[in-house]
């Protein structure tokens, strides 16, 4: 068994036009949420052993400030150039690309819309979450023994929540 967090990043500011997509900042909203998100894991027990992000400088920040309440430094994070504004495959294929370390048992990623949504339908096989809005989080338990055997349908949705609900 192992457990798989999906948090889409908090919410971005749009204010400078001169930034490309992948350099927005979060807005002064996304800078409290994030936290906020952190804080709401840690007290739900939650521990990943790595957490995989997307380049994009929102997801990047969201990813540090989540972890930083997780009580986790930047070691724990990896940079994935392929989860910016990722696919269902392109999420299964990072996933399944995390090494076969017995003390790796929770992958946490930090990504984007349609694809952080679309992931967590693709794993529990079915449309269980309406909205998965800025800094929302999904938690899955996953029914495989190794990373790599992850497919459609071995996930069950057990935690799901958004900044709102704090």
């Amino acid at each position: 068994m192992k457990t798989l967090t999906l948090v889409r990043h908090a919410k971005s500011d749009w204010g400078d036009a001169n930034l490309t997509d992948h350099d927005r900042p979060l807005n002064p909203r996304g800078l409290r949420a994030a936290p906020a998100v952190g804080r709401a894991l840690a007290e739900r027990g939650a521990k990943p052993d790595l957490i995989l992000s997307s380049t994009a400088k929102r997801a990047a920040t969201t990813a540090e400030l989540v972890a930083a309440e997780l009580g986790l430094d930047g070691a724990a994070i990896r940079f994935d150039e392929a989860l910016y504004l990722a696919s269902v495959p392109q999420f299964e294929r990072a996933v399944a690309g995390v090494e076969e370390d017995p003390d790796i048992c929770h992958v946490m990623t930090f990504g984007h819309n349609p694809g952080t949504h679309d992931f967590v339908d693709h794993l529990t096989g079915r449309r269980q979450i309406d909205r998965f809005v800025t800094c929302a989080v999904a938690t899955l338990e996953l029914d495989i023994e190794f990373w790599g055997e992850i497919a459609s349908g071995c996930g069950r949705l057990v935690n799901f929540f958004t900044p709102h609900d704090l």
